[in-house]
């Protein structure tokens, strides 16, 4: 296991190179100035321009700069913000727990309701649940993010008045946040009420965020049981008088779940891919609304420090499925 877990390892160093050069290069390839953006409608005189860039080390040949970016990195220095004036690091996680708590809400929502429908759905193959699951499925995984999510604060916001329009609790209530999880800290608070806030504002952010992976999870769990249902032993399994709910439950679906699980690793990505957008409409304040609204300044020390905490947050998550794998299946250990 030892020797699975330092080989997958390896794979972390040129990963990790990738992601910071691409993070550096991202933002400067866009169109616009840094220093001019901050200078708004203001301006600003040629002595000013020509000392700020020497400052923020504009000046230098693009490769000095990336090199003094990667030597930062390696050293656990992401910059400053040109904005707040404060530490990359310090302010992404401030706000990450924010994007965090919203998506292990939307992935335990999709695995819990994705994972019963596949298996119901190969179970039940061509016939009525199998059709209308995956139709569902279909059109969910189809639907863009910011329809959905708009479609649903006018249903269920302004039409109904169940749920808020955006923010993570009332402005009402007010308690020290120090974990940063919103339903933690508010249980915490003994604030009455406060629970109930934030759990109605991470509703319908929830629901959006969890469509996409919802539909693909219920898709991939059918593919997979159907494959495994069609093996030797699941014959056998039933021949032997087996439960359904133990050959479907257990052996079957235990064999399917290694597809599963790749999937539910690559989510991850999704989720935060599609937090960028969710947040931004329900007003969500994490790292997603963070990065957009730092790609607007151009401000080139967050951009890039998100990006790349964002991909090693991705690939710790994509470490941890392939050592899942082991436990899964004990044969891929030996690989």
């Amino acid at each position: 296991m030892l020797r699975f877990f330092l080989s997958r390892l390896f794979t972390f160093v040129p990963t990790f190179i990738g992601v910071t050069l691409i993070s550096f290069a991202f933002i400067r390839i866009l169109p616009g100035d840094p220093i001019i953006v901050m200078a708004g409608e203001r301006g600003i005189t040629e002595e000013r321009y020509a000392e700020l860039q020497t400052q923020f080390g504009f000046d230098r040949p693009i490769l000095v700069q990336y090199w003094d970016y990667l030597t930062g990195v390696l050293q656990g220095d992401l910059g400053q913000s040109f904005v707040t004036k404060k530490p990359v690091f310090d302010e992404f996680f401030t706000l990450f727990p924010a994007t965090l708590e919203l998506s292990l809400c939307a992935i335990i929502l999709a695995v819990s309701l994705g994972l019963p429908a596949g298996v119901i759905a190969a179970v039940n193959r061509g016939k009525f649940f199998d059709r209308a699951l995956m139709t569902s499925a279909l059109i969910g995984y189809s639907m863009p993010i910011f329809w959905w999510a708009l479609l649903l604060i006018i249903v269920f916001s302004g039409n109904l008045g169940w749920t808020p329009v955006s923010g993570r609790i009332d402005l009402l209530y007010y308690f020290p946040t120090d974990t940063g999880f919103m339903l933690i800290d508010s249980l915490r608070s003994g604030q009455k009420g406060a629970f109930t806030s934030a759990v109605s504002h991470l509703v319908l952010p929830s629901i959006v965020l969890a469509t996409i992976p919802l539909a693909v999870i219920a898709r991939q769990t059918r593919s997979a049981m159907l494959e495994v249902l069609s093996e030797d032993y699941i014959r056998t399994a039933r021949a032997k008088g087996l439960a359904p709910i133990r050959v479907n439950g257990l052996h079957a679906l235990r064999n399917a779940l290694i597809p599963v699980v790749t999937v539910i690793g690559l989510m991850v990505g999704t989720l935060l891919a599609g937090a960028i957008l969710t947040e931004t409409i329900f007003s969500w304040p994490g790292i997603g609304k963070w990065m957009v609204d730092s790609i607007f300044r151009r401000d080139y020390p967050v951009v890039q420090g998100g990006l790349l905490l964002v991909a090693v947050f991705v690939m710790v998550v994509n470490l941890i499925v392939d050592l899942l794998y082991g436990l899964i299946n004990p044969k891929i250990r030996k690989r």
